[in-house]
């Protein structure tokens, strides 16, 4: 996990969007998609230079390619509250344990090291995948917000989730035993779930 940095990352980041079939991956998200390389490092300098939200660039070790990005945003120190959005992973890093693991390395650094005690999750209540995935990183649903706001035309209901500092140290180590070495065989297919490692799901 790096700060975005649109000089370093953004060509290789819309490399990695286009591996995808379509557009489609862009539909959830208030910007894009990007049309040139160009224009999505137009976009990305003017992100890098954010601190709310906060964008982070994933790197996959194994070859130093960005494959996506994050953020931390809607930032609320004082009443320690930060949220996790913008989440805009490429086809080389959906539904890969590098997914995960980005995931975990940005929720324990808001808990462990910035110490806040709520992390949000939010989402269109239509995504479906995103809804998926705050259940299986061990977020908790907490409503809908209906038209909540506007985006790309239309009406959007916002699905809120949430995990806070009581229960981070279960959501930890659950991350930690599924992220180990052991989990995985070979061919780097898991042995357990992720949610099999939680006592509640």
């Amino acid at each position: 996990m790096e700060p975005l940095n649109a000089e370093a990352h953004a060509t290789d980041l819309f490399e990695a969007y286009n591996t995808a079939p379509d557009a489609s991956d862009w539909t959830y998200l208030f910007v894009g998609p990007f049309q040139s390389a160009e224009q999505y490092r137009e976009y990305a300098e003017v992100a890098a230079k954010s601190t709310d939200p906060r964008h982070f660039t994933v790197i996959d070790l194994a070859t130093g390619k960005p494959v996506g990005t994050l953020a931390l945003m809607r930032i609320d120190p004082a009443q320690g509250v930060i949220e996790v959005g913008s989440v805009t992973f490429s086809p080389l890093l959906k539904q890969s344990a590098l997914s995960t693991e980005a995931q975990y390395l940005l929720m324990a650094y808001a808990f462990d090291e910035l110490g806040y005690r709520r992390y949000e999750w939010k989402c269109d209540d239509l995504n479906l995948p995103s809804r998926k995935a705050a259940d299986r990183l061990g977020f908790k649903y907490e409503g809908t917000f209906r038209r909540a706001v506007v985006y790309k035309g239309r009406n959007r209901d916002t699905a809120w989730y949430s995990i806070i500092k009581e229960e981070w140290p279960e959501i930890k180590e659950a991350f930690n035993a599924w992220l180990s070495a052991d989990n995985f065989d070979q061919d780097g297919k898991q042995q357990r779930s992720l949610t099999s490692f939680r006592s509640t799901n």
